[in-house]
């Protein structure tokens, strides 16, 4: 007997009813009823929070500046690049602007797409643009008010050494440090 399960791999999975369960200025969260390719129906949780951007910025060929601030979820301060949502109607370049002068205090001469890729393929709908920035310019712009940001140079080999050895744990940034690796041949 065949297993024609791996047949409807494929096949749309149909919204039959949707019902919001909770907002913020973040994220939304939803709660829909999904009609299965063989006809069964499951709740489905679906977690929204729009795209955003992550920037590994470089101040010369050989140095990145990375970020530190707790993260609440995590329950630590690890290292990252500037990461942050792109807001209704901003470009991602825009928004990959605005979170280098936040975060950094600086803006990019360059932006050099690298990535988009979705966070998580099963519950949440969050797609994240990650670029490279380059030709950095110190530009003053007041922080984002929830934002306590430390901001520190590290050589790009140090970088790719702590995302290989577990010290950055945050995605964007691994999938960014590892993609610029190899865009230079490291």
């Amino acid at each position: 007997m065949v297993n024609k399960r791996h047949m409807l791999s494929e096949e749309a999975w149909k919204t039959l009813s949707s019902r919001p369960i909770y907002r913020n200025r973040w994220l939304s969260l939803r709660e829909d009823l999904v009609g299965l390719p063989d006809g069964r129906t499951t709740i489905y949780g679906v977690v929204t929070c729009g795209e955003c951007v992550g920037i590994l910025p470089f101040l010369d060929s050989r140095t990145v500046l990375l970020v530190k601030q707790y993260r609440y979820i995590a329950q630590r301060a690890p290292w990252e690049m500037p990461t942050g949502g792109i807001h209704a109607a901003e470009s991602i370049e825009a928004a990959a602007q605005r979170e280098l002068s936040e975060e950094i205090g600086y803006q990019a001469g360059k932006l050099t797409p690298l990535s988009t890729f979705h966070t998580s393929k099963s519950v949440m709908d969050e797609t994240a643009h990650l670029l490279i920035g380059e030709e950095l310019t110190s530009l003053e712009r007041p922080p984002d008010d929830t934002e306590f940001i430390q901001v520190r140079a590290f050589p790009f080999t140090d970088a790719l050494q702590m995302v290989l050895q577990g010290e950055i744990v945050d995605a964007m940034t691994i999938i960014a440090v590892l993609h610029a690796a190899r865009l230079r041949g490291l």
